[in-house]
């Protein structure tokens, strides 16, 4: 018996279950919802492309994290997209109970460069192995660790000048 192709109802389903963990994750990288919309849709049109080719195992979520991640630092080295204004973002991400305190790791995470602050946000809140994540950036998995380490001394050292402690273990 042949093996049934997958169909577009099939990337839907996976849309449905996946695009907002997606999109939070694209925010956190770019702390914009507007851009942070626009890469998660680039990274799903990439994934839409190659739909019928890709294998439905574990390493599909991953994947579409790599086409998000990418699409994400792809805006970053725009020119237009360099110039950063501190914007309010549409809708309050739903992390966190504090507010005062949600705000200190979102401007703490903006100041981050791009490579580390996408380390954080895959391996902490998008919940990625350091395999994983070295897959998605497409480095190696000391790579990955040494990023998030110096990433993670970072934020503490902002969150700590500013009174506040990181719950975040290396």
């Amino acid at each position: 018996m042949a093996k049934e192709q997958p169909g577009p109802e099939d990337f839907e389903a996976f849309v449905a279950a996946h695009e907002r963990s997606l999109r939070r994750t694209a925010y956190l990288m770019c702390g914009d919802w507007a851009r942070a919309e626009d890469a998660t849709q680039d990274g799903l049109l990439k994934l839409y492309r190659s739909w019928q080719r890709l294998d439905r195992g574990p390493a599909l979520r991953s994947y579409a994290h790599r086409a998000v991640t990418t699409a994400v630092l792809d805006q970053a080295r725009r020119p237009w997209r360099r110039e950063r204004a501190g914007e309010v973002p549409d809708a309050p991400p739903t992390y966190g109970a504090d507010p005062d305190r949600r705000l200190a790791v979102l401007a703490a995470l903006a100041d981050l460069p791009a490579r580390r602050r996408a380390c954080l946000v895959l391996r902490y809140f998008a919940d990625l192995t350091v395999e994983d994540t070295a897959d998605v950036l497409g480095v190696s998995t000391g790579t990955v660790k040494s990023t998030t380490a110096r990433a993670l001394d970072q934020l503490r050292g902002t969150l700590g000048a500013a009174g506040l402690t990181l719950l975040l273990e290396d």
